[in-house]
């Protein structure tokens, strides 16, 4: 048994969680955020665990590996790895070698290539690993849930739905099993309100990369999760995401009962999640040209943002912050502007959301450009439309979004009648490029 490492878990605890408001980082949250951290500095994925942090925090690893230390600095704005706690140990560096030494795949593979004998998919299809799922849960699994759908979602938004829906439904089939274990009632509700928002999360990847019976299912289950734990704030988000489903296929009609059915209760659910809704409704409105109801709508939205309490938010609601409302707003207000010719309507809020979109939401600040300059595309001037349409097209390149191209491919055919402007028709051909790609 090792010495316990106090300062590492001081450094962790002075550390404020993103996810909860007014607590401090947890060693799920602290692992999730240095895997990200070695993602973007290393492009490389690593699957540091709560677990593994516990490990460090209680002494028994003195000395992490080299990537996990540069990790954990960072995240923890740590100069050296001695101000958190680490030490250099003989210990750990001749494990790794006698674990080498005994593995004669690692030997095989330090002495040259390995040959599969098939193609990797094939070999791998063959591997299979059956995770135990415990007869008896506690709060420690719901925290476990909880810290994967994090991690689901931040990969959907840094990379889009295509890089992360088949690992998430792979992890969603593991959580599913966890609600038939046995528990406390108060453990039971939060474990189907867990798992229903993983199957949320995932059926919007799902939907991203136009796999929609997959995310029809996906938003059942997540439904019947709702139900079951008698949740109306995980219900009241599912609907609201199926509605905007229906709406991107132009199922207004449906988009539009869907909404109002996520109201019901409203009182059951926090001012966040009430400006979300109202925006929605209004999105649906002014494409129905209802366009007073619609601006009413986007004014009860603001009323609802202004006034909400961070504290009563469920942790799914974390990404509806500032940038979020402006973004969604500006979207729902872009019918009204175009035809009042009040191109300012939308695109103030527009702008503000992509000044406020931070680099771990890139998808969501394409889809603010994309709307920009489709506006400016239409009603206001084409040259600043094709730049900041390109900068889309730059961004896009990054991700992998059917419903960012779709948004991209809707700009194009708003550019037509500006080709002979030559910013706009390699705007163009940079869509039609990324498209082809995509395919």
């Amino acid at each position: 048994m090792g010495t316990p490492n106090v300062k590492l878990r001081a450094k962790r605890e002075a550390t404020p969680s993103r996810a909860k408001f007014g607590e401090c980082m947890s060693r799920s949250e602290l692992a999730e955020a240095v895997n990200l951290y070695l993602w973007k500095a290393k492009n490389q994925r690593y699957s540091l665990d709560a677990d593994a942090v516990k490990r460090y925090e209680s002494g028994k690893v003195g000395w992490p590996g080299e990537a996990y230390r540069e990790g954990l600095r960072a995240v923890l704005e740590a100069a050296t790895d001695a101000d958190l706690g680490f030490h250099p140990t003989r210990r750990g560096s001749s494990r790794a070698i006698q674990a080498v030494a005994m593995c004669p795949t690692a030997r095989s593979d330090l002495l040259g290539a390995v040959d599969l004998g098939m193609s990797p998919a094939a070999f791998l299809t063959q591997t299979s690993v059956e995770t135990p799922v415990p007869k008896r849960i506690g709060w420690t699994d719901v925290d476990h849930v909880r810290a994967t759908t994090r991690a689901v979602a931040m990969s959907e938004n840094l990379f889009g739905g295509g890089l992360s829906c088949e690992a998430a439904i792979a992890q969603l089939r593991w959580a599913g099993r966890l609600v038939e274990a046995q528990a406390a009632h108060s453990v039971r509700s939060a474990m189907f309100e867990a798992v229903g928002n993983l199957s949320s999360v995932v059926a919007y990847s799902a939907f991203d990369i136009a796999n929609y019976d997959a995310a029809d299912r996906c938003f059942r289950f997540a439904l019947w999760c709702a139900d079951q734990g008698n949740s109306w704030a995980l219900r009241a988000n599912t609907l609201a995401e199926m509605s905007r489903k229906a709406a991107y296929l132009g199922n207004f009609d449906d988009a539009l009962s869907l909404i109002e059915f996520a109201q019901v209760r409203s009182d059951r659910v926090s001012g966040t999640a009430r400006a979300m809704l109202w925006t929605i409704r209004a999105r649906l409105l002014a494409t129905a040209e209802r366009e007073d109801e619609a601006l009413s709508d986007v004014q009860r939205a603001d009323q609802y943002f202004a006034e909400r309490e961070l504290t009563s938010d469920p942790p799914w609601l974390c990404y509806y912050d500032e940038a979020e409302h402006q973004g969604s707003t500006g979207k729902a207000l872009m019918p009204v502007a175009r035809a009042r010719k009040r191109i300012e309507l939308a695109a103030s809020r527009l702008e503000y959301a992509i000044r406020l979109q931070g680099s771990e939401y890139p998808r969501s600040r394409t889809f603010s450009r994309t709307r920009l300059a489709a506006l400016l595309m239409i009603a206001g001037d084409p040259r600043e439309a094709a730049s900041i349409g390109r900068q889309a097209v730059a961004d896009a390149a990054l991700l992998r979004s059917q419903r960012i191209v779709k948004e991209l491919n809707d700009l194009a055919r708003a550019s037509e009648k500006h080709t002979r402007i030559g910013d706009v028709a390699e705007l163009r051909h940079g869509i039609a490029l990324l498209s082809r790609q995509d395919a």
